[in-house]
């Protein structure tokens, strides 16, 4: 966008109706991505793809909207890489980011072995989330990280209420056995 753009009507418009859900973007699509530098690729492609069509946009739900944008990116993407085929990536920064919440828990006194206790939990249940297929990840991600209603899953993925309470509910449970299992391999 250049300078003249980012005073246009529709620029300011579009800057109220989307910067507000830019974390829950990005939420959902490092849950999506299981990657930092791709989940903000996805995200920036999705402003993009949310501000070339924002004239469209009807105003109603704009959380909604926004994030079914930035799924539909997700699956654009994830397609086009199946095509070109698999590519490996570690990132430091999301997996040195999991200590953060030890360091941050000993500075403000809280016992060590609790914040580890905790850390490993919480680690246990992120590693189970990940294992998941991403039709069941997206909608435990909508619902219990970023808090969306049934109506607004539906809305964001595009399927009916139904059957998102279906699919949460399996999610739930997929979940469950994930960290059974991951906790059972744990040492």
């Amino acid at each position: 966008m250049t300078a003249g753009m980012a005073d246009s009507p529709k620029a300011k418009a579009f800057q109220s109706a989307a910067w507000p859900h830019l974390a829950a973007a990005m939420t959902l699509a490092r849950w999506l991505t299981r990657n930092e530098h791709d989940a903000e690729d996805i995200v920036q492609e999705a402003y993009l793809r949310a501000y070339k069509y924002f004239d469209s946009f009807d105003g109603q739900n704009q959380r909604a909207w926004l994030l079914s944008i930035v799924r539909n990116t997700f699956y654009s993407v994830a397609r086009q890489r199946r095509q070109q085929g698999p590519t490996l990536s570690y990132d430091d920064e999301l997996n040195a980011a999991d200590w953060s919440d030890v360091l941050l828990a000993a500075a403000s006194e809280i016992s060590a072995e609790s914040a580890l206790i905790r850390q490993e939990q919480q680690g246990l249940v992120h590693q189970a989330l990940r294992t998941l297929p991403d039709e069941f990840r997206e909608v435990l991600v909508l619902r219990e990280l970023e808090d969306l209603s049934y109506k607004d899953i539906a809305l964001v993925v595009g399927i009916p209420i139904g059957t998102v309470m279906s699919r949460l509910s399996r999610a739930r449970g997929l979940l469950a056995q994930a960290i059974l299992r991951t906790s059972r391999k744990a040492p």
